[in-house]
């Protein structure tokens, strides 16, 4: 079977579903233990409110988070991966792998593009 012939226009949306730079992040760190809001922007670092809150909405609404909510004051909010989350985290983890396997090459790859000027090396070839 073709990729084409697997691959759906429909699958575009589910494609593109987690298209945020802070996604995965969040994902790892709810990867042992439910969080609180509060913990999950300080371990975070540099997430801004408006950013986490919008990547726990749009985890929650694709069903990667689950947010428990109590009645206390103030109030307390538990987030943590369901199991379609725990899959993400899979991705996740093989990303990671990813990066440390191939940090120096991406390295080299930025310093000679940097070198360049920004500029796309441009290789000429001529058909045999």
């Amino acid at each position: 079977m073709s990729l084409s012939q697997s691959f759906h226009h429909d699958d575009d949306d589910v494609l593109m579903v987690r298209p945020g730079k802070w996604t995965l992040v969040i994902v790892t760190l709810l990867r042992a233990e439910t969080l609180r809001f509060n913990e999950l922007k300080r371990h975070a670092g540099s997430i801004s409110q408006k950013m986490l809150t919008t990547t726990l909405r749009d985890l929650e609404r694709d069903g990667f988070v689950t947010r428990k909510i109590f009645a206390t004051i103030p109030p307390r909010v538990d987030y943590e991966l369901t199991a379609l989350g725990l899959e993400l985290l899979e991705l996740a983890d093989g990303l990671r792998a990813f990066s440390v396997r191939n940090r120096t090459r991406v390295e080299a790859a930025r310093r000679q593009f940097d070198a360049a000027g920004g500029e796309p090396v441009i290789r000429l070839i001529h058909p045999a």
